[in-house]
């Protein structure tokens, strides 16, 4: 297969589909190493991830779960982990309410998801009483490098918020634009998705898309470009923008999709993964730390951008407030 490149002949980055996240990995690297909280991680994925970012001086893994699993998983895989503090816990629930135990503690700045089922940790850090929440709606955003498209495309919310009402949309919204921006970035292109780029009663996520414009116009959104409703094609693809005659700074060359609902992000998500074979890192934002969400399916390079992503966001909240491990 020919590489797609440009005028002059070099290789763009849309042909080279890891040139994205070695970006991010390599940013990663170049600020210090994260106090990571990893739950249960009691298969050869989990731990070898944890193991991975740690060793490209990413993270520094704390393991929580039952230590005599960890220990002989770490033996059959060959994985090194002595230099790793491991935290012992019966089971996965333990485990996850032991994470966020530490994480109050001051122990560390990420937690990161091992073989656990995700509602399993979710459930503790969502708790009411002793839970990681804050005033911001908690979401999750797939750092998506696709292979044809130039942008590294962030979707949101395609995991947490099954059916987001409008103030929940807001803190989606918002938590996205950190991400994007507090990793370095810049300023993000926001296409507020629907089936269509006119507004209409029929259709309500339009009106949603309308007013979440309208909040960012009026500084209850901040930090990006937002457009919105737009149909997927002319959100990133600039023919089909013009082809439909709107003129914007967005259409066409979105970098955040923000869409109506959790299937459409699944959908949409999934569609990207195995039929324009995309990588999806995964992170959840709005909690005291964000959460490194990761699938068994995730390549090992879609789990290090994982990683990359996460510390970088943490770097940029440890430098507006300093980060004391206890």
């Amino acid at each position: 297969m020919s590489m797609v490149t440009n005028e002059t002949n070099a290789p763009t980055e849309a042909g080279r589909p890891h040139a994205k996240y070695d970006r991010l990995i390599a940013n990663a690297k170049r600020v210090p190493a994260a106090a990571t909280i990893v739950v249960h991680p009691c298969d050869e994925t989990s731990l070898r991830g944890a193991c991975d970012a740690a060793e490209a001086g990413i993270i520094k893994p704390v393991l929580v779960g039952p230590a005599a699993k960890v220990r002989s998983t770490a033996e059959k895989f060959g994985l090194d982990i002595q230099s790793f503090d491991v935290v012992d816990a019966p089971h996965s629930e333990a485990a996850a309410a032991k994470a966020v135990e530490l994480i109050h503690e001051g122990k560390g700045e990420l937690l990161m998801k091992g073989s656990l089922h995700t509602d399993e940790l979710m459930r503790s850090v969502t708790a009411k009483v002793g839970g990681l929440r804050t005033e911001r709606r908690i979401s999750h955003v797939f750092i998506m490098a696709v292979p044809s498209y130039p942008e590294t495309l962030f979707i949101t919310d395609a995991a947490i918020n099954i059916f987001p009402d409008l103030d929940a949309k807001r803190d989606i919204v918002q938590n996205a634009i950190d991400l994007f921006t507090e990793t370095g970035l810049g300023t993000p292109r926001v296409a507020i998705l629907s089936a269509v780029e006119t507004v209409t009663t029929k259709i309500p996520s339009t009106i949603d898309a309308a007013a979440l414009c309208k909040m960012a116009d009026r500084g209850q959104i901040t930090g990006g470009l937002l457009e919105g409703p737009l149909a997927f094609d002319n959100a990133i693809d600039e023919e089909a923008a013009r082809i439909k005659g709107i003129k914007s700074a967005v259409a066409g060359r979105a970098q955040i999709l923000v869409v109506p609902d959790l299937e459409a992000g699944n959908m949409l998500a999934k569609n990207l993964a195995y039929l324009a074979k995309a990588d999806g890192a995964g992170i959840v934002l709005g909690a005291r730390v964000p959460i490194v969400l990761t699938s068994r399916a995730d390549s090992v390079r879609a789990r290090m951008a994982s990683c990359a992503v996460a510390v970088l966001y943490a770097d940029a909240r440890r430098r507006l407030r300093p980060f004391v491990a206890a």
